[in-house]
């Protein structure tokens, strides 16, 4: 499947594009970021999947390599660099650029650096961590090698909030006595999380 879009922009930094119709649950973003006398572009990819996406940019008071573009590898959750102008000193850049995305995968496709970023899971994802968790560290060091972004709270620092917990956990389990952490996946807390892989199943039954 592939799609193609257009945008125009007259500008020195923006950042840009949304397309719609591909089979990625989010969009594709390029964003342009601005580096001595240069734009460089870069595509974003926050879904957990591959696309292939070529960048073609077109304008006056900027120069640019002549070389025909190419489709790029855009690995799931990462960011790479496309392309990058050179302005011309005292103009205005003014560009018009097309954007393809295929999610049919091509072994011939030109690999860049891709840079890793985090995405926001389906709900949000918070951590508590009791002064006596054993498991911790199975559950926040996978969480922070993955792809989701999430929140962590110490509870033996953050006593307004150990109290909170405490308060509404009370009947069914005593704060202290936990060695697992407690996770809140969209409001709702489970105290019996204790593996990356059990916080992924439960987030898919969310």
């Amino acid at each position: 499947m592939m799609l193609k879009i257009k945008e125009s922009i007259t500008a020195i930094i923006f950042l840009l594009s949304l397309f719609h119709g591909v089979a990625q649950e989010r969009p594709i973003k390029v964003v342009v970021e601005e580096i001595p006398n240069r734009l460089a572009f870069y595509a974003v990819n926050e879904n957990e999947q591959d696309f292939d996406v070529k960048l073609s940019i077109t304008g006056t008071n900027f120069r640019q390599s002549r070389a025909t573009p190419r489709f790029i590898r855009l690995p799931a959750t990462s960011k790479v660099h496309m392309k990058t102008i050179v302005l011309i000193r005292g103009k205005k850049p003014s560009y018009t650029y097309d954007l393809v995305v295929n999610d049919s995968l091509s072994k011939r496709v030109l690999r860049k650096p891709a840079e890793k970023i985090k995405i926001s899971p389906k709900k949000q994802i918070v951590v508590y961590i009791p002064k006596n968790c054993l498991s911790c560290d199975s559950l926040i060091g996978p969480l922070n090698e993955g792809p989701y972004k999430f929140t962590t709270h110490n509870l033996g620092e953050q006593i307004e909030i150990a109290e909170q917990l405490n308060r509404f956990l009370s009947s069914r389990v005593v704060l202290d006595s936990l060695e697992t952490p407690i996770v809140n996946l969209g409001g709702r807390l489970y105290t019996q999380i204790s593996t990356y892989d059990e916080l992924m199943e439960a987030l898919e039954k969310e």
